[in-house]
């Protein structure tokens, strides 16, 4: 199954290569999963994946990490990260056609290759949130923050990519950020 256009770029496989593993992993068991499977998908040669990742282990914690993602929605000052977290939020689903997130869900699973991608997710997402917050229930806020995140994006999921719809993104804003907010600065 192609998702992509023809054959990629050198430069722009790493991504689709990414994408494709992302899809395969969370999809199917580690031994179904082939790298020329990922390959297809992506739009590339097998040996271009090698190239890129050299083992289907390697391919998988690449393709299980959050690092940027977070990296990209904690970069606020705390007091409009509730806000900045949200707008990053849809604004990575938007430019790159699927959330930054949500995969954690979909490997939920106690297989072991899920599990790398629950372990990345707590530390380099949960715990990444709860090192930047202050105050009380640490730990309870930022595994509150993040459920609303993962809350968000599956309900962007199931009522608007399902059905086609458009969601409007200031409006989501305005709406959702302030009780991200209350997490992130409680009272």
């Amino acid at each position: 199954m192609n998702h992509s256009s023809g054959q990629q770029t050198a430069e722009s496989s790493r991504p689709a290569i990414l994408l494709a593993a992302r899809r395969a992993f969370a999809l199917r068991p580690y031994a179904e999963v082939t790298i020329r499977a990922i390959a297809a998908d992506a739009g590339v040669s097998a040996a271009l994946v090698i190239k890129h990742f050299g083992t289907k282990e390697r391919l998988l914690r690449a393709s299980a990490d959050f690092a940027k993602a977070a990296e990209l929605l904690l970069d606020a000052p705390l007091e409009r990260l509730g806000e900045h977290m949200v707008r990053t939020l849809l604004d990575l689903r938007e430019r790159n056609g699927a959330d930054p997130l949500l995969r954690a869900v979909f490997s939920s699973s106690v297989q072991d290759e899920r599990a790398v991608v629950r372990e990345y997710f707590h530390t380099q997402v949960t715990d990444a949130v709860a090192a930047r917050l202050r105050g009380p229930d640490v730990r309870l806020r930022a595994e509150l923050v993040v459920a609303h995140l993962l809350g968000l994006g599956a309900t962007l999921n199931i009522h608007y990519r399902a059905t086609g719809r458009t969601a409007d993104a200031e409006r989501l804003v305005e709406l959702y950020a302030p009780g991200v907010q209350r997490l992130v600065t409680p009272g």
